[in-house]
């Protein structure tokens, strides 16, 4: 593990961090720029270390397909809702379309996208182009799919760009760091290097969470003292990782509230300082939303797309209480390509966003045919 640390007085309206730091190694970190902040003395400069990777690389589980999304999102409140309406072989009615766009809302679908959706399904049924409720069914999930397929766009790592920077932002508590850490061990499996900077030195837990990470996939990780500028480490990693030929330099940020305006002008300074060294860095600004959060992830892909563009979205925890509509709502309002989606607590359950299979967990196309 790779630790460059800087001492810096807190100040006044940083919030107040959750632990202290834990030793970290010292360096002497690279000249920073001019709009990046000055600090105290510099501390002596350390070996530089790398930690062997402690597990294993893995590969990608049968249960990547159909069957495993189903698994993983059948539990939520959208296949619950159409689970229970078509069960019963419902009659093809102006009732059983206010049922649907019930469930709908219910799930965070919202309500633009929901009724779009049943308005279209409405005209169709009066033009009698289904025979039954089952022909319907299948109507919403082609529908369903066909909104979201413009935005399930894998994330394609451009090699010419080295290192390929990836930024990551979003609220607090909805998964960064442990995203990193996923993102981190399936590219090591594809056979990239990379480093990681962490950039959330509010929170002594992330730093520590993110070496951890590190040490267990074997990957560098840049670090400065507790409350150091986020600009700061950002440009400190960046150019680590340009000097030993990295191929991806993953950058963690500070979790914020999209209301906070002070921490929102800090994302765009990392990125104008990333770009002092990289005119195109980041080549991807991450936002990570938590898919129990509903229809208030609208307003902060919003805000967060205001300050500093967002190239892609992972949508995590859909497994559990999430109710796996907001994904609808993401997708006609923004159009932001989804990356992946968090179906699970292992590595390997960041998955690249399937369309067709998501919708097939919440919908299954057998649903009422018994």
């Amino acid at each position: 593990m790779v630790s460059w640390f800087r001492r810096k007085k807190p100040d006044a309206q940083t919030p107040t961090p959750e632990a202290a730091q834990p030793p970290v190694a010292n360096a002497t970190p690279a000249e920073l720029p001019a709009d990046a902040p000055t600090s105290a003395p510099l501390l002596p400069e350390p070996e530089i270390l790398d930690v062997a990777a402690a597990e294993p690389a893995h590969s990608e589980p049968a249960a990547a397909g159909k069957t495993g999304w189903r698994e993983r999102l059948r539990g939520s409140a959208f296949a619950r809702s159409f689970s229970g309406l078509f069960s019963r072989n419902p009659k093809l009615d102006d009732e059983l379309l206010d049922e649907i766009e019930t469930a709908l809302l219910t799930a965070d679908v919202g309500v633009t996208a929901s009724t779009a959706l049943v308005e279209s399904l409405r005209k169709r049924m009066k033009a009698r182009e289904f025979a039954d409720a089952n022909a319907l069914l299948k109507a919403l999930r082609a529908d369903l799919i066909a909104l979201l397929v413009p935005v399930a766009k894998p994330l394609q790592i451009d090699a010419s760009k080295k290192p390929f920077v990836l930024l990551t932002i979003g609220v607090n508590g909805v998964g960064k760091t442990t995203t990193i850490g996923k993102l981190a061990r399936r590219y090591k499996d594809e056979g990239r290097s990379l480093m990681l900077a962490a950039g959330d030195t509010f929170r002594a837990a992330a730093v520590a969470q993110l070496q951890a990470w590190g040490e267990r996939n074997g990957v560098a990780v840049v670090a400065q003292g507790q409350n150091a500028d986020a600009a700061s480490v950002a440009f400190d990693a960046l150019q680590a990782a340009k000097s030993r030929g990295v191929d991806v330099l993953i950058a963690d940020t500070a979790g914020r509230l999209h209301t906070q305006g002070g921490l929102m002008d800090e994302l765009a300074k990392v990125a104008r300082v990333l770009r002092k060294l990289d005119a195109e860095a980041p080549h991807e600004v991450l936002m990570v939303i938590d898919g129990t959060t509903g229809q208030n992830a609208i307003n902060q892909v919003r805000k967060f797309n205001e300050k500093i563009p967002v190239t892609g979205l992972v949508v995590t925890k859909l497994d559990g209480t999430a109710k796996g509509g907001v994904v609808f709502a993401l997708a006609r309002e923004f159009g932001i390509p989804i990356r992946y989606a968090g179906i699970g607590e292992r590595p390997e359950d960041l998955r690249v966003f399937d369309a067709e299979a998501f919708v097939d967990a919440l919908l299954p196309a057998e649903l009422g045919r018994a």
